[in-house]
């Protein structure tokens, strides 16, 4: 049976306007501070983790990038940085919802049989890989995203109901051992067409999509649904751009760093994360702070032209990869999850620059200034502090992942021919472990907001 469902919709089109650019990369403006003011309706309560969680994602080869998830954990660190997180990677290039790469079944013996003959190899192959690669890690949350390659196998009725049936399946083994799950859908595929809606290979991973929202239905779990914002993406930007992969990536399956932030929005929007991370709210003319909110003003000096005071914010901004500030044209990533607020009203007309601890991060008029602006990511060494922070993220995933596949899961000829193998394989596994360990250490000091110093001086004419 082939799937036939044509995919229907509208998005809106975000643009930012640019102001006058200084050094760093230009703060979205806000328009009326009232936008700002009323996201702190979010709170920390509605997100999907919570302090003390230990998270793994779960998925197949756009999983194992370490892209996605690298990006949402580095939101998650920065945006509670007193909360203690632990963050595991376990995708695989190449698996499918009944682990196909992982437990190396031939795929035609599980999606083609009768449903009483299946229901035991699926159980003992979930149980088997999720014990091994999940559950040894202890999780309180799970998120999976199969999809891609179950709907490569064969996009049919029974590759479908194989899916919903492992993904249920999955689910309830992971409840059963105490942890919390979240399924998303997987994105569509970017093959250069100008109706990729129509893509046969999206149809089905349309089809599939709305099947494991039954399966969330019916769990009781969360269903993120990262499917349908890229594909309204992709239909808009594809009658400007018929030639290029929007989402960076070298192939129509696997984005590169703008597309996977644009999962990353799309995940965290659906899993409750809080767009603020502060704002501060200053009158020049009366030389007060208006608001404060999570963050710390000290030692405020406004004089004739300049405005000075310590900031100390409670959360840093999430960090955008340098690869991936074309996606802030593609989606309100900024507005939605990411507003470091600075607002200053009562300025004389004229031009003023910003700095921070010394470093000019921008520049605008008094008028822009009054409207207030968004500079999560031109905040010049705050926003340094969050783009080390995501590298060491990236270190710290890469050394886990080489622990996992390249020496816990080695066979003995693949890893080392020597007699005492398993001898060296656990001291190599204990020198990983303490890579590890020093690289969370060094996350954890990188996640801690630091005390700053704005200033904004009038520039001569």
């Amino acid at each position: 049976m082939k799937f036939s469902h044509f995919l229907t919709g509208t998005v809106k089109t975000h643009r930012f306007k640019s102001l006058h650019r200084f050094r760093f990369r230009i703060p979205y403006t806000f328009g009326l501070w009232i936008l700002l003011c009323s996201i702190t309706t979010v709170t920390a309560k509605d997100f999907f983790l919570h302090d003390g969680d230990r998270v793994v994602f779960l998925g197949d080869s756009i999983t194992e990038q370490r892209m996605y998830t690298n990006f949402i954990e580095a939101y998650a660190l920065t945006r509670h940085p007193q909360w203690q997180l632990t963050f595991r990677n376990a995708g695989w290039a190449g698996d499918t919802a009944f682990f196909r790469s992982r437990c190396h079944p031939d795929g035609s013996r599980v999606v083609g049989v009768e449903e009483k003959d299946q229901a035991p190899m699926i159980d003992k192959m979930i149980r088997r890989s999720l014990g091994r690669d999940v559950l040894a890690l202890k999780p309180t949350i799970v998120t999976i995203d199969f999809g891609m390659n179950d709907v490569g196998v064969s996009p049919t009725a029974d590759a479908y109901n194989a899916y919903v049936r492992c993904l249920t399946r999955m689910v309830t083994v992971l409840q059963e051992n105490g942890a919390r799950t979240a399924l998303l859908t997987p994105q569509p595929v970017e093959n250069k067409r100008p109706d990729p809606e129509r893509d046969e290979k999206n149809l089905a991973l349309r089809q599939f999509s709305d099947g494991l929202k039954e399966v969330a239905a019916k769990t009781g779990v969360p269903y993120v649904d990262q499917f349908n914002p890229y594909l309204q993406i992709l239909r808009r930007e594809r009658t400007t751009n018929p030639d290029k992969f929007i989402g960076g990536g070298r192939d129509g399956v696997h984005p590169g760093a703008i597309g996977h932030t644009l999962m990353a929005w799309a995940i965290l929007k659906e899993l409750g994360a809080t767009p603020l991370v502060s704002r501060a709210h200053f009158n020049y003319q009366s030389n007060t702070v208006v608001a404060a909110e999570a963050c710390k003003i000290e030692h405020l000096k406004i004089t004739d032209g300049s405005l000075a005071f310590d900031r100390l914010d409670e959360a840093l901004p999430m960090p955008i990869h340098p690869n991936a500030e074309p996606a802030l044209k593609l989606a309100p990533v900024m507005e939605e999850l990411n507003q470091y607020g600075l607002q200053i009203i009562g300025l004389p007309p004229g031009n003023y620059q910003l700095s921070i601890d010394g470093v000019p991060v921008v520049t605008m008029t008094a008028a822009e200034w009054a409207k207030g602006c968004n500079l999560a990511s031109s905040a010049g060494p705050i926003t340094q502090q969050g783009l080390e922070l995501l590298k060491e993220i990236g270190v710290k995933n890469d050394i886990y992942f080489k622990r996992w596949r390249n020496v816990q899961l080695s066979q003995k000829n693949e890893w080392v021919p020597a007699p005492d193998v398993e001898t060296r394989r656990a001291a190599e596994l204990a020198r990983l472990d303490q890579q590890i360990a020093e690289s969370e250490a060094k996350i954890n000091q990188l996640r801690k907001p630091r005390s700053h110093r704005f200033e904004l001086k009038a520039l001569l004419p």
